[in-house]
C-alpha cells in the first residue's frame, strides 16, 4: 500500500475522532481535512493524490445540488404552512399511547419521504407538544418516534434524505448505475414498516415515560393578545373546540367580545362569528403559533397598514419599556404608538399578570414587555433606543401564506411526478420547483437563500473530495481488501461487515460522511469479488439512515431530545435493538432484492 493511501487512512481516523468528539462544527473539519490531504499531495508531487480542483469537483454532485434545491423547495412549504394545514387533522384525538404513535409516525413517514426531515419535525413538534397536553401522553412516549418515523420514512424514495440522494449521484459518476425516484422503495418500505412496527409493538419497554424539563408554560412572561375572526374566515360557525383553539400549548382563550359584550368563561362549543375578537393569554412562543392559524388575524386596529399591505413581511418583536420612554403614564391609543414607532402592539405582559380590557386602552408603565408587529428593519432602527431597555426578534414569527399553500403542494406533486414518471432528472425537477416556489410567492428570494443549510452542503462536497482521494490513492481498494479477508470473503460476510462500519460511523458522525466515506470502500470490496455492487451500494444507503443509537448522528435527534425530556441512556435503550432488527432485516434481503 503506497504512502499516500496510509496518510489519507491516518488522515480519516483523525477526522472521525475529531467529529465524534465534536472538537469543532462538522463542515470545518471535513473541510481542513481536505484541504489538509491536497496540501500534502501539491507539496510532495504525488499524482496519486487528487489536486485541489479535483477534490472540489464534489460541490458539482448532482446529489449535493439537488439537495440545496430542496431546501428551497421545503421552504416554499413552510411558508404556506402546507404541511401542518394538511397534516394536523390526520393526528385527531388518540385515546392512548399506542395509537397515538401510529397517528404520528406514518404521516411523519409518508411526508420525510419526499421532503427534508428537519423541517417536517420541526413543524409537527407543537402539534405533538398539543396532542400531549390534550390527552395526557407523556411527551417521552411520542417525540422519539416522531423523529425515528422522519428518518425511516426518508428510506423509501431517492429525495427523501440527502444521503440517498449523495449515494445516487456517487453511483452514477462512479459506477454508471442511474437511480430512479422508487428504486430504494423496495427495501425502504420494508425498512420503514419493520422500525415502525417494533417501536409501536415494544415502545412500553423501549421508551421512558417521564415529563419534560422544558415546558411552553415555564416562561413567566404571560402575554394578553386580541386575535379577530374576519369576513370569509373559514373558522366561522365552527365551535372553539372545532376550530382547535381549545386546548392550544402554552396558551388560553380567557374571553371573546362580540357587538360590545363580553363572553367570559368560553365554552368549547361556543360558535364563531365574523368580527369576533377573541382575547387569548399565553406565553411568546404560542403567540407566534397563534398568528399561523388559517382563519385568525390580528385586528384592523392593531395593524400598522404598512404600504405594501403584506402581512406576511413583517415579524414579532419583543421590547421592554424604558422609564425614558415618552409614552410611559399614557394609553397605547392615546400616544399614537404606531405613528411614532411605525410598530403594531399586538401584546403585552406585566410582571407576569395578565392586563384586563384592549390593548389599545393599556397605560403603558416602565418595564412592560411589548409584542410588536413591524418590519423587520425595526430591530436595527431601534436597537440602542433610550426607549426601550431591550430590543430582540421572534424567531420564526412571520406567519404563513395560507392563501399559497395550494400552489405549494401542486409545485410538490409535479416535481415528484416530473422525476418519477416524466423522465426529468431530479436535478432539474428540484431546480424547476425551487424556481417556481419563488416566482409564485411561496416563499421570498430572501426566505429562499437563508433556507440552504450551507454547512450540510459542505459536509457533504468536502465528503465527496476525501473519498475520492480513499480511491485515487488506494487506501479504499486496501481498507476492500481486508473487510474481505476478515469476513471470510463470502460477499453475505462482506455485505453484512459494510452495513455494521456504516451504521457505526452515523452514530459517531454525519450520516452524509458516513456514507460518503464507505461508499468507496463497499464499491472497491463488490469489485474484488467480482459481484454486483447494488446490494452494498444500497447497504450504504439504509446504514447510513439507520443509526438510532445517540443523538449525534441525525439533527432531528437532538431537536426532539429537550421536548421529550430524554437523557442520553434512552436513545441507547431503544436505538441499540432498533438498530440491531433493521441490520438483520437489511442484510437479508438485500441479496435477494439485488442478486450478488
Amino acid at each position: 500500500m503506497p504512502w499516500e493511501a496510509w496518510l489519507t487512512i491516518v488522515a480519516v481516523c483523525v477526522l472521525l475522532s475529531a467529529l465524534a468528539a465534536n472538537l469543532a462544527p462538522a463542515d470545518c473539519l471535513v473541510g481542513f481535512c481536505l484541504i489538509a490531504i491536497c496540501c500534502v499531495g501539491e507539496v510532495s508531487g504525488s499524482e496519486r493524490i487528487p489536486t485541489i480542483s479535483e477534490a472540489v469537483a464534489g460541490f458539482g454532485n448532482p446529489g449535493m445540488l439537488t439537495v440545496g434545491m430542496l431546501f428551497v423547495v421545503v421552504a416554499g412549504l413552510v411558508q404556506t404552512g402546507a404541511m401542518l394545514r394538511f397534516a394536523a387533522p390526520l393526528l385527531g384525538h388518540p385515546t392512548n399511547v399506542r395509537q397515538a404513535q401510529w397517528r404520528i409516525m406514518l404521516p411523519v413517514a409518508g411526508l420525510s419521504a419526499f421532503l427534508n426531515n428537519t423541517p417536517i419535525v420541526a413543524m409537527f413538534m407543537p402539534v405533538v407538544d398539543d396532542l400531549c397536553r390534550r390527552t395526557g401522553i407523556s411527551p417521552s412516549k411520542v417525540f422519539m418516534p416522531l423523529s425515528c418515523a422522519s428518518t425511516l420514512g426518508g428510506l423509501c424514495t431517492l429525495l427523501g434524505t440527502s444521503t440517498n440522494l449523495v449515494v445516487g449521484g456517487m453511483l452514477a459518476t462512479q459506477a454508471g448505475i442511474h437511480l430512479g425516484m422508487f428504486d430504494c422503495a423496495w427495501i425502504g418500505i420494508p425498512t420503514c414498516l419493520t422500525g415502525v412496527l417494533f417501536i409501536i409493538l415494544f415502545q412500553h419497554y423501549l421508551l421512558p415515560d417521564r415529563k419534560p424539563p422544558i415546558n411552553l408554560t415555564d416562561d413567566p412572561r404571560q402575554y394578553s393578545v386580541e386575535m379577530q375572526v374576519p369576513v370569509g374566515s373559514p373558522l366561522i360557525g365552527q365551535s372553539v373546540h372545532q376550530a382547535g383553539l381549545r386546548h392550544l400549548p402554552g396558551l388560553f382563550l380567557a374571553e371573546i367580545e362580540r357587538g360590545g359584550e363580553i363572553l367570559p368563561a368560553v365554552s368549547p362549543e361556543q360558535r364563531l362569528c365574523a368580527g369576533d375578537r377573541l382575547v387569548f393569554v399565553g406565553v411568546v412562543d404560542s403567540v407566534v403559533d397563534l398568528r399561523k392559524i388559517r382563519g385568525l388575524e390580528p385586528p384592523s386596529d392593531q395593524r400598522f397598514h404598512f404600504a405594501d399591505r403584506t402581512f406576511t413581511h413583517r415579524s414579532l418583536i419583543e421590547v421592554v419599556v424604558s422609564d425614558r420612554c415618552p409614552l410611559v403614564g399614557k394609553s397605547i391609543r392615546d400616544g399614537h404608538f404606531r405613528s411614532v414607532y411605525g410598530a403594531a402592539v399586538i401584546a403585552v405582559a406585566r410582571s407576569g399578570r395578565r392586563i384586563d380590557g384592549r390593548i389599545g386602552d393599556i397605560i403603558l408603565s416602565a418595564g412592560d414587555t411589548l409584542l410588536l408587529e413591524a418590519r423587520p428593519s425595526f430591530l436595527q432602527e431601534h436597537r440602542n433606543s433610550p426607549d426601550f431597555y431591550l430590543v430582540s426578534g421572534v424567531e420564526n414569527s412571520n406567519p404563513p401564506r395560507h392563501e399559497s399553500a395550494w400552489t405549494a403542494v401542486s409545485i410538490l406533486i409535479a416535481m415528484i411526478l416530473a422525476a418519477s414518471v416524466g423522465g426529468m432528472q431530479m436535478l432539474t425537477a428540484a431546480a424547476v420547483a425551487a424556481i417556481l416556489m419563488v416566482l409564485t410567492k411561496c416563499c421570498s428570494v430572501r426566505e429562499a437563500r437563508s433556507s440552504i443549510d450551507w454547512s450540510v452542503l459542505t459536509v457533504i462536497g468536502a465528503s465527496l473530495g476525501i473519498g475520492e482521494a480513499m480511491k485515487s490513492t488506494g487506501a479504499a481498494g486496501a481498507i476492500a481488501d481486508g473487510v474481505i479477508s476478515v469476513a471470510g470473503g463470502h460477499p453475505t460476510s462482506v455485505l453484512a461487515a459494510v452495513y455494521l462500519c456504516t451504521m457505526l460511523f452515523t452514530e459517531l458522525i454525519t450520516n452524509n460522511a458516513a456514507a460518503v466515506l464507505v461508499l468507496p470502500i463497499a464499491l472497491s470490496a463488490a469489485a474484488a469479488m467480482n459481484v454486483s455492487v447494488m446490494p452494498f451500494a444500497m447497504a450504504v444507503m439504509m446504514a447510513a439512515s439507520c443509526g438510532f443509537a445517540t443523538p449525534i448522528g441525525y439533527q432531528t435527534s437532538l431537536m426532539v431530545y429537550g421536548p421529550g425530556g430524554y437523557r442520553f441512556a434512552d436513545y441507547l435503550r431503544l436505538g441499540i435493538p432498533l438498530d440491531l432488527v433493521l441490520m438483520l432485516l437489511n442484510i437479508l434481503l438485500l441479496p435477494v432484492l439485488w442478486p450478488f
